[in-house]
């Protein structure tokens, strides 16, 4: 077989017998043992990422060898900008869904959060999305408006969730039982899985938030508050979706008095 089509075999061939890869081992050509060594560490890498998947739906599972079937994720993404609002997702998987890369939507780039939650959305059971406003979230303050916007994606799912596993975060309003998890988007499966909804949710408004006030280029930052971000609030001064009560935005606004 040319290296071409031995290329084009592995690449569509997702496991190969161990007996054929001992085979192809024997091959003399150099260029087929560093495909057929590379092969061999793909494999190593997909049972690594399968292991660790399965790792990730541990507490889903213990959940369900209690009789608990329906199982929501709930993440936010959006505290700690300057502008912009506070996104919260609810989202219920299959437990076990095996997703490939899943993880803490800031341990992943913008391209694989994208592919991540196009896949989350086709294979979701529900999936509920609450959002609030700059505006509300000076009113209320951040962690309540966190709470609110969580609130608002429990509601907002199909089915009614026997458990909600809810990275930080208790919400006591909700009358479901709950479980509160430090850094639970890289511990849960389904907090992850909210987590990418969240975030990209959330980056997606700010890029239409962007084209309505082109001069705070949140396309590029979101709203938070880095070096690009802090030098147009000097020039120009906050924009009505900015977040009057962080201290950044306020000094602005009270040495403008």
């Amino acid at each position: 077989m040319t290296l071409k089509k031995l290329k084009a075999y592995f690449a569509t061939t997702s496991a190969l017998p161990q007996a054929e890869l001992e085979k192809w081992k024997e091959d003399p050509r150099e260029s087929v043992q560093r495909l057929v060594s590379s092969y061999e560490q793909q494999q190593k890498n997909l049972a690594a990422e399968k292991k660790r998947i399965e790792k990730l739906w541990s507490l889903e599972k213990n959940l369900q060898r209690q009789g608990v079937k329906l199982i929501a994720g709930i993440d936010e993404a959006g505290r700690g900008p300057l502008a912009g609002p506070v996104v919260a997702a609810a989202v219920v998987m299959p437990v076990g869904f095996m997703l490939p890369g899943l993880n803490d939507s800031k341990k992943l780039t913008a391209k694989k959060r994208a592919t991540l939650q196009t896949t989350i959305r086709q294979h979701a059971i529900s999936l509920g999305v609450g959002l609030v406003e700059a505006d509300l979230i000076d009113e209320l303050n951040i962690w309540e408006a966190t709470c609110l916007a969580m609130q608002k994606a429990i509601s907002a799912l199909t089915i009614n969730p026997e458990h909600l596993l809810i990275d930080a975060m208790p919400l006591p309003k909700v009358a479901i039982p709950q479980t509160n998890l430090i850094k639970g988007d890289q511990r849960s499966a389904s907090i992850a899985a909210a987590s990418i909804i969240a975030k990209t949710t959330r980056d997606k408004y700010m890029e239409k938030l962007a084209n309505k006030y082109p001069a705070y280029a949140f396309e590029k930052h979101k709203g938070y508050g880095t070096l690009l971000h802090m030098k147009i609030l000097a020039e120009i001064g906050p924009s009505p979706i900015h977040r009057q009560s962080f201290k950044p935005v306020s000094a602005l606004l009270n040495n403008a008095k």
